[in-house]
């Protein structure tokens, strides 16, 4: 398997991370009733659930690139040291991010979220070079 499908794979697990975060944070403002509920009426986020439902949602805009760039790079062939690092970059970044925006480590948080964009850029790169 390359490795922009490990980092694929990974990925999904990493999606879960970030998916489970935001729902543990949740729960632990408004219990595990209002969570089962309809949550028709939900309460404004505390700190903590409003963190970690940005941080899933930022991930969620990245993430459809990194699928788009990952499998085109294997399926076209151009796996190469660019997209190597790009695909690598980009998950790290990611791994990292969750726990940089939950705690708030701002400017930080920004900064490894620009690495990330350069892993995607990497990989954009080495596939249409």
């Amino acid at each position: 398997m390359s490795l922009e499908l490990v980092y694929l794979l990974w990925s999904a697990a990493l999606a879960f991370a970030y998916m489970m975060a935001q729902a543990a944070a949740y729960r632990m403002q408004s219990g595990v009733k209002d969570a089962n509920s309809t949550r028709d009426h939900e309460p404004e986020p505390n700190l903590f659930t409003g963190r970690a439902t940005r941080a899933l949602r930022n991930f969620q805009e990245t993430y459809p690139i990194f699928i788009a760039l990952a499998v085109v790079s294997v399926a076209s062939g151009h796996s190469d040291s660019l997209t190597h690092w790009g695909a690598a970059l980009w998950f790290w970044a990611r791994v990292a991010y969750l726990p940089a925006y939950l705690i708030g480590l701002s400017p930080y948080r920004s900064w490894i979220w620009s690495v990330s964009a350069i892993g995607l850029v990497l990989m954009f790169i080495g596939i249409v070079w």
